[in-house]
């Protein structure tokens, strides 16, 4: 019974290791598409979007609110409702 347990706690152990390389890529991968999705103009949203401490996104620009709101034609839904519904995929995707 106790091999039996080991193989199995290798098992766990191996797909969690998995898991824990695909959901550290989450922040990174939700920035560029959040980035890709950005309305472009000038460029300066895009310009000004960046990832900070690895997992936050940070619009650095006063109508940033507005474009994520829906203001833009080139982005109906903003960006952050799009990232989200994107993350989600995702994780369905890993946890699949």
């Amino acid at each position: 019974m106790r091999v039996f347990l080991s193989v199995i706690s290798r098992a766990i152990a191996a797909r969690l290791a998995k898991h824990e390389r695909e959901l550290a890529k989450l922040p990174r991968e939700a920035y560029e598409f959040f980035k890709e999705i950005t309305p472009r103009r000038t460029g300066n949203a895009k310009r000004k979007t960046k990832l900070r401490n690895k997992t936050i996104i940070d619009a650095d620009y006063p109508y940033a609110k507005r474009l994520d709101e829906g203001w833009s034609p080139q982005a109906p839904q903003g960006m952050s409702r799009p990232t989200i519904k994107h993350i989600g995929k995702k994780l369905r995707t890993i946890f699949k």
